[in-house]
């Protein structure tokens, strides 16, 4: 959005703001003339088709999903509701539109499909996913945004549809919802609370910072075909284990715990989650090739500015947490979970 807004693009952001969205997080931009917000849900054709009508996009950049697999394990509905029939409604809608469209925007028109490495199941200690690889989800989350991948090449190939599908590994960077691994790890560190680190930690994950994610999206958006895939890779491996020592190694130099005790003191490793796939990594050759794209942005340089930002913005993730909608907690390990210093 602010790559856009820089480059001189009018944006529209149609957001329900649900558990994980934040008003907050449009301040810098909500007082430019070129910035729209619309309260909408993908799920109501009415409303779509009204966001459609009144703002004549020229392409639509598909980010809104439910993403979290604790989540949808323990609640699945939801994920099919807004990742399947939601795409489905923004797919219909973006027919409908672009059909009413005269030449050449008609064809110039785009369908950039957001998805994710984990559509394509796990991987062994060798290799690396691509965009020919087969899909094969685990979990209801993937599984979700892996239907959404095959409404989008079916909408492409049926009706001729321009779309482009995204899958991206792992991403962090600032302002991240506190229930992911990075700034859920981060956040619990600054409380003193423990840090859970499900099973043994040995899960593998390929690390993207959101700069080089939005640089990807706003290449594939000017420079990619249509009826492509594009897979967005961060080009750094980590276990989940080694990510968190990171992290408390960083936190020691810019915030040490008051009782003199290093941050990974407080590592606890808990129950792992059903179905946890062993290993992501994605071969982004394609992208590079056809998008001149490459991650910038090394791991440990992103990961520290991250910290940085979390340090300098306590009142944005304090807010969440007094919101009620998210307190920290591992999910459905929250009654079992260990206490700090137990």
């Amino acid at each position: 959005m602010r790559r856009l807004l820089k480059a001189g693009h009018t944006v529209v952001v149609a957001d329900l703001l649900t558990y994980a969205g934040n008003r907050a997080n449009l301040a810098e931009v909500a007082n430019d003339r070129h910035f729209t917000f619309e309260a909408a849900d993908i799920c109501d054709a009415s409303a779509m088709a009204d966001v459609f009508h009144r703002y004549q996009p020229t392409a639509v950049l598909h980010l809104a999903a439910e993403s979290h697999v604790d989540r949808s394990i323990d609640g699945p509905a939801a994920f099919i509701r807004t990742n399947v029939d939601g795409t489905g409604v923004m797919l219909q809608a973006a027919r409908a539109y672009q059909e009413t469209l005269p030449q050449p925007a008609r064809d110039a028109f785009r369908f950039v499909h957001v998805s994710t490495d984990e559509v394509f199941g796990a991987l062994s200690a060798h290799g690396r996913f691509s965009e020919e690889s087969p899909y094969r989800p685990n979990s209801p989350y993937a599984a979700s945004k892996a239907a959404a991948d095959h409404l989008v090449r079916a909408w492409h190939v049926t009706y001729g549809l321009p779309t482009l599908v995204v899958n991206a590994s792992n991403t962090y960077g600032p302002r991240q919802f506190p229930e992911k691994l990075i700034p859920l790890t981060l956040i619990r560190a600054l409380q003193g609370r423990t840090l859970p680190v499900y099973g043994r930690g040995e899960n593998v994950r390929d690390w993207l910072h959101v700069d080089d994610h939005a640089d990807a999206l706003v290449a594939v958006l000017s420079r990619g075909a249509p009826g492509r895939g594009y897979c967005i890779g961060g080009g750094c491996e980590l276990a989940n284990i080694d990510v968190a020592r990171t992290l408390c190694r960083l936190l020691d130099e810019a915030s040490p715990r008051a009782d003199g005790l290093p941050h990974e003191s407080a590592i606890a490793f808990v129950a792992d989650r059903p179905g946890h796939d062993l290993r992501y990594a994605l071969n982004s050759s394609r992208a590079a090739a056809e998008l001149g794209w490459r991650p910038r942005v090394r791991f440990h340089d992103g990961l520290r500015d991250t910290v940085r930002w979390y340090l300098d913005n306590r009142p944005w993730w304090e807010a969440i947490l007094r919101g009620g909608a998210y307190g920290g907690e591992r999910l459905g390990l929250a009654s079992d979970e260990p206490e700090a210093g137990q």
